[in-house]
């Protein structure tokens, strides 16, 4: 069987989702379950990604939750270890975990807002490739992580210097991680999300006012994508049909660049 004959099948995979109890999250810990993953959620909030868990759980076995502060080094250990523990090895990693920017001019930044995104979003998944690598490397045979950045590093928004500049780091990370461990058959590559519409985005993308002018300049589909959407491309990055892929940035946005 050649390489475009292999499906999209999980099947005995472990996968970690950061983020995984909510939006993009939660539906690229659902996608790679029904492509037949055993699946861990991590999430900061422990009622939201059990809940998530218990949905996941309703319709693919082996899913398990660990809750996680991706700024924390030992946190970010801990969740490792939990999967391990559960499922004995680690092959997926979605890093995911994220918050989202403030409006602020850079003339007006405020540094604890910078410094909250950078631990979070930055070191976050600095702390989760570290951790992440070391295992995989560790039991071997190879693996697969996806770091989620944002389609902000195509163009530039106003307010959204400390959120871009957190972004345009997870890039520098995935392409440094793909060339140091592409000799250890480990592939890093980043998705690039445009609008998507989730929990944090619904009450805005839902008023007329805002519905109109906003579509037009995310999308030339005119709409936001669904977390769906993303998630299906994440499947098909952690499996062997994109086996020749890493160091890449991959655009799911509708054309971002081109609205």
């Amino acid at each position: 069987m050649g390489k475009a004959d292999i499906p999209l099948s999980l099947h005995d995979k472990v996968a970690l989702v950061t983020g995984g109890g909510s939006g993009i999250g939660f539906a690229a810990a659902l996608s790679l379950a029904q492509a037949g993953a055993k699946v861990v959620i991590a999430d900061i909030n422990e009622t939201r990604g059990k809940a998530s868990t218990l949905k996941i759980s309703q319709l693919a076995h082996n899913v398990h939750f660990v809750p996680v502060d991706v700024s924390q080094s030992a946190s970010v250990r801990e969740m490792i270890d939990t999967t391990v523990r559960v499922y004995g090895r680690l092959d997926i990693a979605v890093n995911n975990a994220g918050i989202g920017p403030d409006s602020v001019a850079i003339a007006n930044l405020d540094e604890g807002s910078w410094d909250r995104l950078i631990a979070t979003n930055l070191t976050g998944v600095a702390l989760c490739l570290k951790w992440e690598l070391q295992q995989i490397i560790a039991q071997g045979g190879g693996g697969c992580i996806i770091n989620m950045s944002s389609a902000c590093t195509l163009r530039p928004h106003e307010g959204m210097a400390a959120y871009a500049a957190t972004k345009h780091g997870i890039l520098g990370l995935t392409r440094v991680a793909a060339l140091e461990n592409g000799k250890h058959g480990i592939r890093v590559n980043a998705l690039t999300p445009g609008g998507v519409e989730t929990e944090l985005t619904s009450a805005y993308v839902k008023d007329p006012r805002f519905t109109a002018e906003m579509n037009a300049r995310t999308s030339v589909f005119g709409r936001f994508a669904q977390p769906c959407e993303i998630a299906q491309v994440v499947v098909w990055l952690a499996s062997e049909s994109s086996s020749y892929i890493t160091g890449s940035q991959i655009p799911v946005d509708g054309g971002f660049g081109l609205a």
